[in-house]
């Protein structure tokens, strides 16, 4: 069993995501982990939309990288570039470390529709990589 480790600035919203897609795909290939360098609390609006993709996230919580300090992750993967330069160092040998920047749609200001554009293309993004990295990493 492998350990993975999403990470982001806030562990509110991209990583959520990605926690919920790995979950789904990885299935018992993997434990998955998700953090944040803070915490924000997690998204409602990031809820919602992976709930319309039948993604239940709403009992995640949001955690900061060091409550994980003592788990030695075969994976570390940033989904945000701010996460990616600020990442303290985490002591996991031979993790590899993917990233991938994912655009933040909490930033996304304006009517309803497009707040929710932006959420759907970002879990769409977000569920095309980790579908992929299941089949390439966990397999």
């Amino acid at each position: 069993m492998k350990n993975v480790l999403v990470l982001c600035t806030g562990n509110s919203c991209r990583s959520q995501m990605a926690d919920g897609y790995l979950h789904h795909f990885a299935k018992e290939k993997a434990t998955i982990y998700s953090a944040g360098i803070e915490t924000h609390g997690v998204n409602p609006k990031a809820i919602a939309i992976m709930k319309l993709d039948g993604i239940d996230i709403s009992n995640n919580t949001s955690n900061t990288i060091s409550e994980y300090k003592n788990i030695n992750f075969d994976y570390i993967i940033t989904v945000c570039d701010h996460a990616q330069e600020n990442c303290p160092v985490i002591p996991s040998k031979n993790a590899k470390r993917i990233h991938q920047n994912f655009f933040d749609p909490s930033k996304v200001n304006g009517s309803e529709e497009k707040i929710f554009n932006a959420f759907k293309n970002t879990r769409n993004q977000i569920k095309a990589f980790c579908k992929e990295f299941a089949e390439t990493e966990l397999s």
